[in-house]
């Protein structure tokens, strides 16, 4: 989302080439233990093979970037607990491990290697991937208890399978959004910039999963972060086998070959997973019923609170993406002023020298000389900017994080809403056998001795309703455990919305606060030197 270009750490980065900043030096003054600028510290600002030295009580040009009031809560607060917000892909860092005594799992990955796939194709050369080093230090029972830590290398298809796994175990959970396959980037980008995007965004998702309260302490990540060598997860089998199967196995449902019933151990799972195109045709009629068929299902929804709350979601993700933009707009807009800012320092640096060079009267070298100032505060507000962007980004990118939690609420729901609908499914394929039977046993009731095929076809359809009853009692079972998953989840999410928001929040303003009083020391120190024009005119 918001994306910041990194413009250098000088002003002379500024477009524009190193002679352009000779009459600029700004000699910082090395902080002292307490994170203070040394107050003996000088700033010398040479002019023209000259360098004047004034000491930091008179016109000390680096007393601007001594930390303000905010200092403490900014840079103590927010930016020393992420190290800057930099993390070494290369050599992860340990240093911030939580104490023994509370339960931890943290994650790292690094070392990303390309690797040959191993086919038996005659084609020489083949395919390469891409493989990264996870790193696991844990204190966790379920890991080996304190002391533990791990390494694996895995490659992003099992990180996808991980995922698909996490999703069929946990329905009605809110689980973080893997990270897209990023076909279409990986063929626009450098190779080495994708990369390096992707590990980013793996160690963002997988250490999602690890502060989630259910999925870290789940075998299926276990096994992803523990085991060595070849993903010990079954594999999802992708779409168009699925359907191929469940063509097969159709016609001989339709015939009678083969059980047209749901499943009972189906019946807990979503029927577009599954290989019963026949359930997926009655779950579909069941939903196109639902909507259009003026007829109410005999199981409906039925928690106003969370029909409420679902409502409440959809708005909130409305209003969300909304500020989302809003916060991009803010982050251009102070990139630009800032660009801009340090653009105006260097033209006043070039007149300067114009000034200078030319020179014939005191006058001139004396403008020159607060043309100066102005360029070293211009410079430094550049500076400022800079860094208040970066802060900026830190903290409002936790608004686009959110957008990929609501899409994982909405997920969650889906989860609940499907199956509802193998409920509902289920609910109408029992009144439809039982009105079959009904009728039959009236047809065979009327004839003498009774009709032996109507019979058999009785048993069969006896023998089909209970495990339909039983397909439905599963059904419900695991409808009401999506429920209940869903009601938890959502008090979690709410918990850390606010957690998080306020961090956000808190985070923004004191660095706006913050590095509006520092710019606002610099020109108020330049109006202080400047002043000498009005008092000389008078």
């Amino acid at each position: 989302m918001m994306k910041q270009e990194n413009h250098g750490d000088e002003g002379a980065n500024l477009h524009a080439s190193q002679d352009d900043m000779e009459s600029l030096v700004l000699d910082e003054p090395p902080p002292s233990s307490n994170g203070q600028s040394s107050p003996s510290a000088s700033t010398s600002v040479e002019r023209h093979g000259t360098t004047a030295t004034t000491s930091s009580t008179s016109q000390n040009f680096n007393s601007i970037l001594e930390p303000p009031s905010y200092a403490d809560a900014i840079f103590t607060s927010f930016d020393s607990s992420s190290s800057n917000g930099q993390e070494n892909p290369k050599q992860p860092s340990y240093q911030s491990d939580p104490p023994s005594r509370s339960e931890f799992l943290k994650i790292w990955v690094s070392d990303p290697e390309k690797e040959l796939e191993l086919t038996n194709s005659l084609v020489p050369g083949g395919t390469s991937y891409y493989t990264y080093l996870i790193t696991t230090r844990t204190n966790m029972p379920e890991y080996g208890g304190p002391g533990s830590e791990f390494t694996v290398r895995r490659r992003f298809k099992d990180v996808v399978t991980l995922s698909d796994r996490l999703s069929e175990s946990y329905r009605g959970f809110v689980i973080p959004i893997r990270p897209d396959k990023s076909v279409v980037e990986s063929q626009v980008m450098q190779i080495e910039q994708f990369v390096e995007q992707r590990r980013a965004a793996l160690s963002k998702y997988l250490n999602k999963l690890a502060v989630h309260p259910t999925l870290k302490k789940s075998e299926e990540l276990r096994l992803f972060l523990v085991v060595r060598g070849k993903l010990p997860l079954a594999k999802s089998v992708d779409m168009a086998s699925r359907m191929l199967d469940g063509a097969v196995r159709l016609p001989r449902q339709l015939t009678g070959e083969a059980a047209a019933v749901t499943d009972v151990n189906e019946a807990a799972q979503p029927a577009k997973g599954g290989r019963d195109l026949l359930r997926i045709f009655r779950e579909l009629r069941q939903s196109v019923v639902n909507d259009w068929g003026g007829v109410k299902p005999m199981v409906v929804e039925e928690d106003k609170e969370f029909m409420e709350r679902k409502e409440k979601v959809a708005e909130f993700e409305q209003q969300l993406s909304n500020l989302s933009q809003q916060a991009e707009s803010l982050v251009k807009a102070q990139q630009d002023i800032g660009e801009t800012m340090g653009e105006l320092g260097l033209a006043f640096v070039k007149l300067t020298k114009l000034e200078t060079e030319g020179a014939m009267f005191e006058s001139q070298t004396i403008r020159a000389t607060d043309m100066k100032n102005v360029a070293t505060a211009a410079v430094k507000a550049s500076r400022l900017y800079r860094e208040l962007n970066a802060q900026t980004v830190k903290h409002l990118d936790k608004l686009h994080e959110y957008l990929g939690v609501i899409l994982a609420v909405n997920s969650a729901f889906s989860d609940r809403s499907s199956a509802l609908l193998t409920v509902q499914t289920l609910s109408s394929e029992l009144v439809s056998l039982q009105s079959r039977i009904e009728k039959l046993e009236a047809t065979a009731s009327k004839i003498f001795g009774g009709d032996r095929s109507r019979m058999r076809k009785i048993e069969e359809l006896k023998e089909t309703l209970k495990v339909s009853e039983d397909a439905k009692s599963c059904a419900v079972r695991e409808y009401e455990r999506i429920k209940e998953n869903n009601r938890s989840e959502l008090e979690r999410v709410d918990r850390e919305r606010h957690e998080d928001f306020m961090g956000m929040l808190k985070g923004f303003v004191l660095n706006q606060a913050g590095y509006a009083e520092k710019m606002a020391n610099a020109w108020e120190k330049l109006a202080e030197e400047t002043s000498a024009y009005k008092r000389d005119g008078n």
